[in-house]
């Protein structure tokens, strides 16, 4: 199947990152920026002879490796909050933009074709939309051929980053999402097939006639799945991808939490996605292994530099200049040798 394209890169780049004389950079965590972070790890390899040995495993399993300290970062779409990161000993800090998208097997629909509203994506996840042809889906879709045919909702079975902002989401333009489901890493669905990763969904979506998921956009891109359309905030119809993310992060201000920790959801702006996301690196101000998490700095500070054109490629979108230069002060202040001196400076 077209999804696993990803999946076996997945092995691969876990297989193949190191020789013997590579400094050994290991991450876990978030499946969201997966496809990115293998491409910028393969370009990387190629350039400098170190890799990247990273574990798609989702934002809840690279949370629990990074305190377990049994690697050098983790990754996380959800953010930890002020408290959480202190008592840790922990930085945070954003490293790309995406968006969650959701995807549908349909036969006959075409990518782009469907639109879909916030509460109309809460009622099928709460199991109150159960029919493709339901009132409140061809109200969106007049031109569209419905078929008479049961929803069949996929969702994350993991702890998922992607399913804290899906679902954060929902709780912004759904009540009933908010009392019954609510904001979480891990929710009691209502409803639904559960699937590991974003690659878990996109491999159910594709096998599963009727049904609906949500996976970063880039899932759905490399795999040429059906994406949605959605209304956002301003009641515009607006498509996944990189213009419609950065609208979407247009306005934010992301030193206005701690750990640069800003929820891009539901944003105001006639061209914002309304699923728009930042993915979170976790690491220690005070690491054991010095070596290795200077390393993992550096190959930050290459992403940011020289990572761009590789995000595009993928709809991604970059963080802002003055946003990485923030970035690069907190780690210069923050990440430090026992001694006090800082693990990287502009100047490395």
């Amino acid at each position: 199947m077209k999804f696993a394209k990803i999946a076996v890169a997945a092995t691969a780049l876990a297989l193949t990152s190191w020789s013997a004389q590579a400094i050994d950079i290991s991450g876990a965590g978030a499946t969201f920026p997966y496809p990115i972070y293998a491409k910028w790890a393969d370009a990387y390899k190629k350039e400098t002879g170190n890799g990247l040995n990273y574990q798609s495993i989702g934002s809840g399993g690279g949370i629990k490796q990074i305190k377990a300290k049994t690697v050098t970062f983790g990754a996380s779409d959800a953010p930890l909050t002020g408290k959480d990161l202190d008592e840790s000993g922990l930085v945070q800090f954003p490293l790309v933009m995406g968006s969650v998208t959701p995807v549908v097997n349909l036969e006959g629909i075409k990518p782009g074709e469907l639109t879909l509203d916030g509460p109309t994506l809460a009622k099928i996840y709460l199991g109150q939309i159960k029919s493709w042809d339901d009132a409140a889906i061809a109200k969106l879709n007049p031109n569209v051929k419905l078929p008479k045919q049961a929803i069949v909702p996929v969702r994350r079975s993991d702890g998922s980053g992607t399913t804290y902002n899906f679902a954060y989401y929902l709780a912004e333009v759904s009540p009933d999402w908010k009392t019954k489901v609510g904001v979480s890493t891990a929710l009691q669905w209502p409803v639904g097939i559960g699937a590991k990763g974003n690659e878990g969904v996109a491999g159910n979506v594709a096998q599963t006639k009727g049904s609906i998921g949500y996976v970063e956009y880039a899932y759905a891109k490399v795999n040429k799945m059906t994406f949605t359309k959605m209304i956002n905030k301003a009641g515009k119809a607006v498509v996944p991808g990189s213009d419609t993310v950065q609208a979407a992060a247009a306005s934010a201000d992301w030193n206005s939490k701690p750990g640069f920790g800003v929820i891009l959801a539901n944003q105001p702006g006639d061209q914002s996605w309304p699923m728009a996301a930042a993915t979170w690196i976790l690491m220690y101000k005070k690491p054991e292994k010095l070596a290795d998490s200077a390393e993992a700095l550096k190959f930050f500070a290459w992403a940011y530099a020289k990572g761009d054109a590789m995000a595009d490629s993928l709809d991604y979108v970059p963080m802002p200049d003055n946003v990485v230069k923030d970035i690069m002060k907190m780690w210069s202040a923050e990440i430090k040798d026992a001694s006090g001196k800082p693990l990287y400076s502009p100047t490395n």
